[in-house]
């Protein structure tokens, strides 16, 4: 695995994931899942009417748009409080707003990962180099009125 990938992904069992079920995985395992592309840290809007979840680029306080992760992971929740911590037991109550590429939801629906996803290409860059993630593509929260959120709708990015 690439040397500057923030997630360690080191020592893992071969394709674990294609063997070990996501409520069975160690949280070293459950972590590297993560492929880095910082889609679940845009702000959505959901219509009340219909459940649609649409993504903006309007980025989480936290994000950092260049490397794609929160800038305090450890302690966002100090920061953030209704930040997701996504756990094989409550992730049934978050895939309808989950991106389409990410690989918690993939492996829920019995789906493979992709050649970009780092656990695959080896390189943590490789989900940029792809075109997936949300690298240089954002505008942070602070600048952007929540009423204005609607004009910084995008379509996802990998769909």
């Amino acid at each position: 695995m690439s040397t500057d990938d923030p997630i360690d992904r080191s020592g893992l069992r071969p394709r674990y994931w294609e063997t070990t079920p996501l409520d069975k995985m160690t949280r070293k395992e459950w972590e590297a899942l993560c492929d880095g592309c910082g889609k679940c840290c845009m702000n959505k809007l959901e219509d009340e009417d219909t459940g649609e979840v649409v993504l903006t680029r309007v980025a989480c306080r936290l994000f950092d748009d260049t490397t794609c992760r929160c800038a305090q992971y450890d302690i966002r929740h100090q920061f953030v409080p209704e930040c997701i911590t996504l756990t094989a037991r409550n992730l049934q109550g978050h895939l309808y707003w989950m991106p389409e590429t990410c690989a918690y939801k993939l492996l829920n629906e019995g789906k493979p990962l992709y050649d970009w996803h780092p656990l695959i290409s080896g390189d943590a860059q490789s989900v940029h180099d792809a075109g997936i993630s949300m690298q240089s593509r954002t505008v942070p929260e602070f600048e952007v009125s929540d009423d204005d959120w609607e004009d910084h709708l995008i379509e996802e990015p990998g769909t």
